[in-house]
């Protein structure tokens, strides 16, 4: 499956983003969905998580309150409200898809998509 991630760019603090991950095949519906980034200079992350209906979602302790993770499967998109944002928030944002269902915890996935910009000022 090809992920394509849009919606980044430069914001200031205090301003909110939601970023988009379009996939390829019609079986993205039954894939979980994890949203990751990369700081500058830093490791990847984990950001967020969704399984595949929905139900289910998972978030790193520094986005909790800020960012929500949502999906669409008619449109075979994923998304990531990001608001509240802060300087400590810029990086490259990844998308990523799991075709075996595991547990949102386990944080593997089998798919990556290329990577948006964001970039918050202060």
């Amino acid at each position: 499956v090809q992920l394509q991630a849009s919606g980044g760019g430069l914001v200031r603090a205090g301003a909110s983003l939601r970023l988009s991950c379009a996939a390829s095949r019609r079986t993205f519906s039954s894939y979980n969905m994890g949203w990751f980034r990369q700081p500058p200079g830093k490791e990847r992350e984990f950001v967020a998580a969704i399984t595949w209906s929905g139900g289910t979602t998972d978030y790193a302790d520094s986005v909790k309150g800020r960012f929500t993770i949502s999906r669409d499967n008619a449109k075979n998109t994923v998304y990531l409200q990001m608001n509240s944002l802060k300087p400590e928030d810029t990086a490259v944002y990844y998308c990523a898809a799991d075709e075996r269902n595991r547990r949102l915890t386990s944080r593997t996935y089998d798919y990556w998509g290329q990577g948006t910009q964001v970039t918050v000022s202060s």
